[in-house]
């Protein structure tokens, strides 16, 4: 199943809200990535997501339509080298290999776009599916955090998985 990665568009909003606006993916997502997901929540999201030069925030799209978002975020200061990537993809995709195929090109994207030489994503300890893909995609645990984040009156412990430019 073809994967491509491409600017948010106005159009995207319908099916934006459809799959974000579910509490299994808001879940285990940081608290910016709100539940329920409403359509000014989405008209917002794309506006922002569109000014950015060069694009750091993508739609995921499969046959045609917008079915999950991924993003990379270049750090500053001491953190200028390195990049944080976000990602979700709708319930209904799940399973495919649609994201391990998003999170590939991603990096590719990153490290041709931006300076920097290691790329990092911080799943919860519970996402056992987040990991997977972050693995088959070719990152490396690098760290675990007890008890890091706070969700829903929880804590749980953050994962670091990072792929290096060379290696």
């Amino acid at each position: 199943m073809p994967v491509k990665l491409r600017a948010w568009s106005p159009n995207d909003l319908s099916s934006l809200v459809q799959y974000a606006n579910n509490p299994a993916i808001a879940g285990f997502m940081n608290d910016q990535f709100p539940h329920p997901y409403t359509e000014e929540t989405g008209r917002d999201f794309i506006a922002m997501a569109s000014q950015e030069d060069p694009l750091h925030i993508f739609a995921i799209e499969v046959e045609g339509q917008a079915v999950g978002g991924i993003g990379i975020h270049p750090r500053t200061n001491i953190e200028r080298k390195n990049a944080e990537m976000g990602y979700w993809l709708g319930e209904p995709f799940w399973g495919r290999g649609i994201i391990t195929e998003a999170v590939k090109q991603l990096v590719a994207y990153g490290f041709q776009t931006f300076d920097i030489n290691r790329i990092f994503a911080r799943p919860f300890g519970t996402n056992l599916a987040s990991q997977r893909v972050l693995q088959k995609a070719g990152f490396v645990l690098e760290a675990s955090f007890e008890k890091t984040f706070f969700k829903n009156g929880e804590y749980y412990d953050e994962l670091v998985y990072a792929v290096r430019r060379n290696g």
